[in-house]
């Protein structure tokens, strides 16, 4: 897989994230630079555990679905845009209860939020292909991605959180075609 690649799997794992980080914006009334880089390292570091879990998870079963590899790529990859397409209707949280600066709270988002990436990491195992720089590139882009979001959804997060998940799915379920086609020809 290409840098490229990579890279739009990042931005495309890193829009739910992006999404809760602006939403966590929305609620920090006198926002900080620690509590932006508080969400965003949290939110990064989850983005860089959870693929190499995934990845460590894969290679333990590889061997025996080499010949639909890339079919289980493409489905998990599909299934997981399609469930942002999906869930970007659903994008709630309850700006008088919930505090995102909360460790509790960032701990649960965090894991939430990286579920897909998991999913990305057992895929990238079925490929063969090595895990650590895309964790790494997923994981700085998130970060980045994250600082960014809560800063924007301070500002103007209340016009935008739904169209981002929409972007994040249709990138995630591209890559999925783009990874069958390599395979069928």
């Amino acid at each position: 897989m290409d840098l490229i690649s990579i890279i739009f799997i990042a931005f495309g794992l890193a829009m739910d994230a992006f999404a809760v980080s602006i939403t966590s914006g929305l609620t920090i009334k006198h926002l900080r630079i620690n509590n932006a880089l508080k969400i965003a390292i949290f939110f990064g570091s989850f983005q860089v555990i959870m693929p190499l879990i995934g990845w460590s998870a894969g290679l333990s079963f590889r061997n025996y679905i080499s010949d639909i590899d890339h079919w289980i790529a493409f489905g998990l990859l599909s299934l997981i845009g399609c469930k942002m397409i999906y869930e970007s209707s659903k994008i709630e949280i309850n700006k008088k209860k919930i505090d995102p600066l909360n460790v509790y709270v960032l701990l649960m988002l965090s894991i939430a939020t990286s579920i897909d990436a998991l999913a990305v990491g057992l895929s990238l195992s079925f490929l063969n292909l090595s895990i650590v720089l895309p964790a790494i590139i997923i994981g700085i882009i998130t970060f980045l991605l994250s600082i960014f979001g809560v800063y924007f959804g301070n500002r103007f997060g209340h016009y935008f959180e739904r169209k981002i998940e929409i972007i994040g799915g249709l990138i995630l379920i591209g890559i999925g075609i783009r990874i069958l086609i390599d395979h069928l020809t």
